[in-house]
C-alpha cells in the first residue's frame, strides 16, 4: 500500500471518528437538562468536543502526505458516515434525497480518484 493511501485511510478514519462525535452531540441534544450550564458541561458534550479536537489533530497529521486538494473530497465521506450512523443509532429514515446525495458524494469521490 502506498504512503498516500495509508495517510488517506488515516484521514478518513478521523472523519469517521468525527461522525461518531456528531452522533454523541445529537444524543446529548435530545436530553432535558436542569440548566444551560449542565446542558453544555456534561460528560457527553465534553467528550464529543474532545474527540473533535483529536480528529483535527489526525487530519493535520494526515495532511503531511495527503495533498490539500484531496482533503475536501475525503472530508465529504463525513456526510455519508453521519447519515448512516443516524440511521443505525437513531433509527432515522433515509429519504430518496439523502440517498441521492450520498450517491452524488460517492460519485464525486470516484470521479476525483479516477481523474
Amino acid at each position: 500500500m502506498s504512503r498516500l493511501a495509508i495517510y488517506s485511510v488515516i484521514y478518513v478514519t478521523g472523519v469517521l471518528i468525527s461522525a461518531f462525535s456528531q452522533i454523541m452531540l445529537k444524543a446529548s441534544a435530545g436530553r432535558k437538562y436542569k440548566s444551560r450550564i449542565k446542558e453544555y458541561l456534561n460528560p457527553l458534550v465534553i467528550t464529543a468536543y474532545a474527540i473533535f479536537f483529536g480528529c483535527t489533530l489526525i487530519s493535520m497529521y494526515a495532511l503531511k502526505v495527503v495533498p490539500l486538494s484531496m482533503s475536501p473530497v475525503l472530508e465529504g465521506t463525513g456526510y455519508i458516515f453521519v447519515t448512516v450512523l443516524s440511521f443505525l443509532f437513531f433509527k432515522e429514515r433515509l429519504t430518496i434525497r439523502q440517498l441521492a446525495g450520498m450517491a452524488l458524494v460517492l460519485g464525486g469521490i470516484v470521479i476525483f480518484a479516477l481523474g
